[in-house]
């Protein structure tokens, strides 16, 4: 069965490498002939058949039928055997959490958006996070024995390959993903929020079949996911994406990293927000005016809904941030050449509001040539690329090198 494989893989012997090299291919490929596999592994058809067998036998493959062409005989088509594992992905957020269940396939078969959840750095903030998850499983109609990893994303510097976050639940000297692992009951992974939503964009969304794109993360924070030539990149330590940490203005604004001038002091939802409190305290009206006068909570997502309920200030302050983050974005472009960027976060749900004005500032500041072969486009997936995302690396993380398409 599927841990026997895990099991298998841990040894690092030749047959379980081969084992997981074929199941990356169609973690990527989706079904396929076994010719079509010998011609990718470099490998005999004889010897591609024996790895296929046994695949089949321990439940991790399954048959499904033939392949339909003119002449000649009709080759069967083999993929992942869906119900051999599945694996969870939780999206945290600052004030709800997005958590979802994917099967071997790949196909999302349970998932839970916006529950109820605030983000608290403490060791008591971690119990909660970890018995949420343990509720969500505790409901699965499924054999949680065949519950193979789970990804949680953690905003700021995480370091995936050792499991250390940087930025938050911090405590101690342990590795994040082995405290979480321990408190589930079950392995756990851990990842920049804003890599996974690239990764969910590049397996799932509007990303798809392309190998250069950039995601945007515009939510609280700036943040950058980079595929490049179909690679994830991660950077040496895991830390590749702090875009919105760039020194770009003489503001003397103090950013939540502790330096002045960052990005994300004028080009983001805290900068919005400081903004909003800052103009109604001197008059200025607003849908939520009431709200902050009485000190209430002002989330992102009241924000946004105020953009989308047309409420003059909060376009206004939308819209310069737009502004604000397609001049960045168009030195991204100049440097990079991508095929795509993707606008994603919780800013990205004020669509139009958001992405003309920065449509607009990209086109003024980036080259003419490097640009005109560059979509750019808000996410597909939405407030679940995060979710989808983790989901998609908590399966990759045990197959791949890297989570990346390597064929």
């Amino acid at each position: 069965m599927t841990h026997t494989l895990l099991r298998e893989i841990e040894t690092g012997s030749k047959s379980a490498l081969m084992k997981k090299r074929i199941i990356s291919y169609y973690i990527h490929n989706g079904n396929s002939t076994i010719n079509d596999l010998a011609l990718v592994l470099d490998l005999s058809i004889p010897t591609v058949t024996k790895f296929i067998d046994e695949m089949c036998a321990s439940g991790l493959l399954s048959e499904y039928g033939k392949l339909e062409r003119s002449g000649g005989r009709h080759p069967s088509l083999y993929g992942l055997n869906p119900t051999s594992g599945y694996f969870i992905g939780v999206d945290v957020r600052r004030y709800s959490m997005n958590i979802g269940l994917i099967n071997f396939s790949g196909e999302m078969i349970e998932n839970q958006i916006n529950l109820p959840y605030v983000f608290e750095n403490s060791e008591a903030g971690l119990r909660i996070l970890c018995n949420q998850i343990r509720d969500f499983i505790d409901a699965l109609d499924i054999d949680s024995d065949k519950i193979l990893n789970i990804c949680v994303n953690v905003s700021g510097r995480v370091n995936p390959d050792s499991g250390y976050s940087y930025s938050w639940f911090n405590f101690g000297e342990d590795p994040l993903a082995q405290i979480m692992s321990e408190m589930v009951g079950y392995p756990v992974c851990v990842d920049n929020d804003t890599r996974s939503m690239t990764y969910g964009e590049f397996m799932k969304g509007t990303a798809k079949s392309h190998k250069n794109v950039l995601y945007i993360n515009a939510s609280w924070g700036i943040g950058l996911g980079m595929v490049i030539d179909g690679k994830i990149y991660l950077g040496k330590s895991g830390f590749a994406g702090e875009f919105g940490h760039v020194p770009v203005y003489d503001n003397q604004v103090i950013c939540h990293c502790g330096k002045k001038g960052c990005l994300e002091t004028e080009a983001s939802g805290y900068a919005v927000y400081r903004k909003l409190i800052e103009r109604v305290n001197i008059g200025e009206i607003s849908v939520l005016s009431d709200d902050i006068k009485e000190g209430k909570d002002i989330t992102l997502e009241k924000i946004v809904k105020a953009v989308n309920d047309e409420d003059i200030l909060c376009i206004e302050l939308i819209e310069e941030v737009g502004i604000n983050l397609g001049k960045a974005i168009a030195g991204l472009i100049n440097i990079f050449n991508p095929e795509m960027v993707v606008i994603g976060g919780l800013l990205s749900m004020t669509g139009d509001y958001l992405i003309q004005p920065m449509k607009t500032a990209i086109r003024k500041y980036s080259l003419n040539l490097v640009n005109k072969d560059t979509i750019v486009c808000a996410s597909s997936l939405r407030a679940k690329a995060g979710m989808i995302g983790a989901c998609m690396v908590a399966r990759s993380r045990l197959f791949e090198d890297s989570y990346s398409s390597i064929f």
